[in-house]
């Protein structure tokens, strides 16, 4: 039998609960959604596994297509001219771009599982390829000016060894503006449990240092470059368009264009949309959570595009370079994995007429 006293008391606690639940629901508060954080983006496992397969193909294709570049314009048995010597070091740069795909490739499906210490090292060497290859981009453009625009003051100067220096400070360069990599880290995402290697700053100052590292990529990495790659060729394919003999000029500038156009077309997306984020991060432009979400979606995918550049500049050379696809059949000749044929009297004048280069 219940006790009525204990009965009484349920029944009063009872009532007061329901109470004070009845005053705390309906109290007046709203949350402001401009407060609010937004819903950071991630992909389906779907395509998760076709970034990864996309990422494995590119560094299948790069790695053997870099070392043929780098062997056919290495090995060619003359002094190199400085436009293929900086070919050969932007094939160097795509190497190391293509040696941090496998890393990727485990990341978007697995996490970062590699380590902190791996994380800042992959980092480093993607910015490293980065900033050396339009730096490369950039000497070529200024040495097919000189050589064609400026042709008198060319041939006095001592270019080959001036482009052996040129090289070292492309890669001192490089190696400085790639430095702020080492503040990237493994630590696990907050919209999943899996770790992921990506930019961590002191709260205090990572706006201060975010926006310092983004000025440095954006000036040196692609405006300034662009800026002087833009004009140079303007210049130079002006000139060849009123000289004689400048169509078979023409021929040789192909490959040269080519890579500068795939470079920025495999780039100036990521360029685009990071400069976007810049302007979100620092307030200088109003977004809501549907733009954020668009622009970290656009960032995932114009990075991918990026990463594509490794393996490009090979089929560009095979496709595009005449005299190059005959230094690799001579090489294959050489070596027995061909079989050996005379090479005709037309084509060893042909050979002789193009502008000295082992790659145009």
């Amino acid at each position: 039998m219940t006790d009525p006293y204990y009965s009484s008391l349920l029944l009063n606690f009872s009532d007061i609960y329901g109470e004070l639940n009845f005053t705390y629901n309906y109290t007046e508060f709203f949350p402001d959604p401009a407060t609010q954080p937004c819903d950071t983006f991630t992909a389906p496992d779907v395509v998760m596994l076709v970034v990864c397969t996309f990422y494995i193909i590119v560094f299948l294709l790069a790695i053997p297509g870099n070392l043929v570049v780098g062997f056919v314009i290495g090995m060619s048995g003359q002094q190199l001219n400085p436009s293929d010597l900086y070919l050969l070091n932007l094939a160097v740069a795509d190497l190391l771009l293509a040696i941090t795909l496998p890393f990727w490739a485990v990341s978007v499906t697995q996490g970062w599982v590699f380590g902190d210490a791996m994380c800042k090292t992959v980092t480093v060497l993607q910015e490293l390829s980065f900033y050396s290859s339009i730096l490369f981009l950039t000497c070529i453009s200024m040495d097919r000016y000189m050589v064609i625009v400026r042709a008198m003051e060319a041939r006095k100067a001592n270019r080959q060894v001036v482009s052996w220096g040129v090289c070292a400070a492309v890669w001192i360069i490089g190696g400085l503006l790639s430095l702020p990599g080492f503040f990237n880290s493994s630590f696990i995402s907050p919209n999943s449990s899996h770790l992921v290697c990506g930019e961590k700053y002191n709260p205090s100052s990572a706006d201060d240092w975010r926006l310092a590292t983004r000025i440095l990529r954006h000036g040196l990495g692609f405006i300034i470059p662009l800026a002087i790659m833009v004009p140079c060729y303007g210049i130079t394919i002006q000139r060849l368009l009123h000289i004689r003999g400048g169509f078979q000029r023409q021929r040789a500038m192909r490959v040269i264009i080519s890579v500068v156009v795939a470079f920025l077309l495999c780039w100036m997306p990521y360029h685009i949309v990071v400069m976007t984020d810049t302007f979100f991060r620092t307030k200088m432009v109003n977004y809501g959570c549907s733009d954020r979400m668009a622009v970290d979606q656009a960032m995932f995918a114009t990075q991918s595009l990026g990463l594509l550049h490794s393996c490009v500049n090979p089929v560009l050379y095979a496709f595009v370079g005449e005299k190059f696809r005959k230094r690799l059949e001579q090489k294959l000749r050489k070596i027995g994995l061909l079989e050996k044929m005379s090479v005709s009297r037309s084509s060893r004048s042909s050979l002789s007429s193009e502008i000295t280069s082992t790659v145009m």
